[in-house]
């Protein structure tokens, strides 16, 4: 009976899912998931990226996951973007049906929307949320063997982000092995090395955003 219980679940959010994807590709807007730990740098990430992507001439805004605070929104807001901050008490993931009401109170889609997810790399992973990409990032403090112990996540994205890279001296962290463990899940899977400290690969990953809304919905700004 629970395994029921749990399809039904995921094939409710499917189906919300499939109408926020007609929405965000009728508003020519480029919908991003970014998992990851707490802790890999996902909003660190975004403060780096949403100046860079301006700078292309695309708006852009977040939708914040946490369990608890607003914290990461207010950080979003000072870094040059609007933020909605869906507080989940306690779920450890975010919905479809979540995302619907985040939507209500952000107003006008962007060129280029960002997800942050709940950190966590097992919940999200099984919940779509209508975006067109999906992000994963893995922090090197992490450890190399998580695309491994969590290969879901990594499966589903659409690129990886290995973070942290400044502290890579400071820990053991294999990088061929990260990469091998999350391309045998996922052979297709885009890589970039970031680091927040000196924003190394940030204009890479900038660049990769750009082309893949380009390729999606063209030149276009969101209307």
């Amino acid at each position: 009976m629970k395994i029921v219980v749990v399809k039904n679940v995921l094939g409710h959010n499917a189906r919300r899912a499939a109408a926020l994807k007609r929405r965000f590709l009728q508003a020519r807007c480029l919908a991003v998931n970014i998992l990851g730990s707490p802790g890999a740098g996902k909003t660190s990430l975004l403060e780096k990226l949403i100046p860079v992507l301006k700078r292309r001439r695309l708006s852009v805004a977040v939708i914040e996951g946490d369990i608890a605070t607003a914290n990461d929104a207010r950080r979003i807001e000072k870094a040059g973007a609007p933020a909605v901050q869906i507080t989940t008490q306690g779920v450890c993931h975010l919905n479809a049906a979540m995302i619907d009401s985040a939507l209500r109170r952000l107003g006008k889609l962007p060129d280029v929307l960002f997800i942050e997810n709940v950190g966590n790399l097992v919940c999200p992973a099984a919940f779509e949320l209508g975006e067109a990409e999906r992000l994963v990032v893995l922090s090197v403090p992490e450890g190399d063997d998580k695309p491994a112990k969590y290969p879901e996540a990594f499966a589903g994205a659409s690129a990886m982000v290995l973070n942290k890279l400044d502290l890579g001296a400071h820990c053991r962290f294999n990088r061929a092995k990260a990469i091998l463990a999350a391309r045998s899940v996922n052979p297709g899977l885009a890589v970039f090395e970031t680091s927040c400290a000196d924003c190394r690969g940030i204009p890479e990953l900038a660049a990769w955003l750009t082309e893949r809304r380009a390729a999606a919905f063209g030149g276009g700004r969101s209307r």
